[in-house]
């Protein structure tokens, strides 16, 4: 018998109740495609620590870095983030070996009184840590002419809901994947659909990431790749990738097949970049065939930040020097 088999493969997570989650999900499919007993190991990374805007402490791969040097340490052989938390840019020495099937993209709001958000009255109080959502959702307010007031909140998923239950805050905006992957879908009062408010690049799917290196492990995470999701939020992450270069806008988009029957045959790109405030928006779309390459995916989604920044984008918020 080989000796690997009863060698417990070591998948790195985040400590919060909703990593363990969904990497305890992961690391059932993995038990069951190797045979191999899995074991979570927990690390703490900085943005779990810091009591900081994720704004001000930089945002993007606070909550991977610390996951990402175990990999290389060798302390794990694999390791599930958020696909919404990394970096655009993809470290040489590792690779995300599958993007399982995404669930839910939408943000929820979870309000008082079991209100949607059109229900919400004038000058509304809604927690957000992220400026993506503060952006879109005053915009969308002003459309059905009310005024919010957005304030910024940080924590878990029971920290910020309880800013509701408290009557601290009338409502709080958080996305419906992290509610439904630890059980708590039910608890939001409103899905908010896209057309209003797009979500995060990537939000919703997970990467499940190792060492490039590790050619047998990098097979068998493959069989938990889902094809579709990863054309969707590669052309998304290309596309957060060519708007970062040039502006430092808060960025929403989403990819989504669209479908003639039961036959996939077509992509749509929606982007978004605005003001904070919401007072001036530049969202786009474009549709293509379905990439059937990550080239065909990267280049949708650069395309389309492309004609973004051609209408204004980069100067919302002050451009970048490029």
């Amino acid at each position: 018998m080989n000796p690997r088999l009863d060698q417990p493969l070591r998948l790195g997570t985040r400590r919060s109740k909703l990593a363990m989650s969904q990497s305890g999900h992961v690391a059932e499919a993995v038990r069951a495609i190797t045979g191999r007993p899995v074991e979570l190991v927990e690390i703490t990374t900085y943005g779990d620590v810091s009591r900081e805007s994720l704004s001000q402490i930089g945002g993007t791969g606070v909550f991977v870095t610390a996951l990402r040097e175990a990999l290389v340490r060798g302390e794990v052989d694999f390791a599930v983030h958020s696909l919404k938390d990394l970096p655009t840019a993809q470290p040489a020495e590792l690779v995300i070996a599958a993007m399982p099937q995404r669930e839910d993209a939408r943000d929820a709001l979870v309000a008082r009184d079991g209100l949607t958000f059109e229900q919400l009255p004038d000058g509304a109080r809604i927690g957000t840590g992220s400026p993506r959502r503060t952006s879109q959702l005053h915009a969308y307010a002003r459309s059905l002419g009310k005024v919010i007031e957005t304030v910024g909140i940080r924590g878990n998923v029971d920290t910020r809901i309880g800013f509701v239950r408290s009557g601290e805050l009338d409502a709080v905006v958080l996305a419906a994947a992290g509610l439904n992957r630890i059980g708590r879908g039910d608890e939001a009062t409103d899905l908010i659909c896209v057309d209003n408010v797009l979500p995060a690049p990537g939000q919703g799917a997970l990467a499940v990431e190792c060492l490039a290196s590790d050619t047998d492990l990098i097979s068998a995470l493959a069989e938990l790749d889902d094809p579709y999701t990863r054309a969707a939020v590669t052309a998304e992450r290309a596309l957060l990738a060519a708007l970062e270069a040039g502006c430092s806008a808060p960025v929403g988009a989403l990819a989504d097949l669209l479908a003639d029957g039961q036959i996939v045959n077509e992509m749509r790109l929606r982007g978004v970049v605005g003001t904070l405030d919401g007072s001036t928006l530049v969202q786009l779309s474009t549709t293509g065939p379905v990439p059937q390459s990550y080239d065909e995916a990267m280049a949708l989604g650069r395309e389309l930040a492309d004609e973004m920044l051609a209408k204004g984008a980069a100067g919302l918020m002050g451009e970048r020097s490029l």
